[in-house]
Order: C-alpha cells, then structure tokens, then sequence
C-alpha cells in the first residue's frame, strides 16, 4: 500500500506490517521502542527507492536461518523495477555488532499475477515455554 508518505508493506511470513516513511522524517536517534523489523525511512533517487532502516530490536534474526541482527544495525535497500512484474531489490546489512564489515545481497522479485496472501500462523498449538 502506498501514499505520498507512506509505504506499506504485508508480508505473508509471520503476517508482518512494515511502515516505511516517505515523507522526509529523519530516523529517530533515540527511539525507546525498539521494532521488529526496524524504522524505515524512504526517498526516491531516481528510479530507486532507497529505505532506511535503522533502530532494530538487539538480538533478532536477519532471516529464517538465525544470520543476527543487532540494535546497532543499519539496513539499506535500493529497491528498482526491472521490468514490468519484475523488481530488484539490493539489500547492505551494515552491523557492527554482528559483522565485521557491511555485506550487499540481491533479491529479484516476480509479481504472482491473481495471488492473494496466504494466512501464515506459527502460533497454533505453539509449546515453547509452556510448562507440562
């Protein structure tokens, strides 16, 4: 979903929500709250949407695998349409905490022409931390 000053985007993992601010906010220098999946900021260069994502809760998981992310990270994407349907995403992870130099990784992306998103719950009957 998008707006002149805000990017919204659902992910189908988890049922995700990420708010990207497009509107010329600064990323904040002391945030108390820290998010899952960080503060983004966004502007055009371009053709290129480039989002910053920064204020990041310490210890999380970069992907499904366990690659850490820190609260000292700095995530920048570059996301560019290709083609029609087609869209390239750069992604540098820069966390100093976590990695001992920044590291750039590329996604191409489809669009799934008559797809909706799929309910994706890892919740039910979850056991982790339940005493028996």
């Amino acid at each position: 979903m998008q707006t002149e000053r805000l990017l919204i985007i659902l992910y189908e993992a988890s049922m995700g929500v990420r708010q990207i601010f497009t509107d010329g906010r600064p990323s904040p220098d002391n945030d108390p709250q820290p998010w899952y999946y960080g503060y983004s900021t966004g502007h055009w260069e371009g053709d290129e949407l480039v989002v910053t994502t920064t204020n990041f809760r310490d210890g999380e998981w970069l992907d499904i695998i366990g690659s850490p992310l820190t609260d000292a990270a700095t995530v920048t994407e570059r996301f560019r349409r290709t083609s029609f349907g087609r869209m390239q995403i750069d992604i540098t992870v820069d966390d100093p905490k976590a990695y001992t130099e920044p590291w750039t990784v590329r996604m191409n992306q489809e669009i799934m022409v008559d797809q909706e998103l799929i309910e994706f719950v890892c919740l039910e009957n979850q056991r982790f931390g339940v005493a028996n």
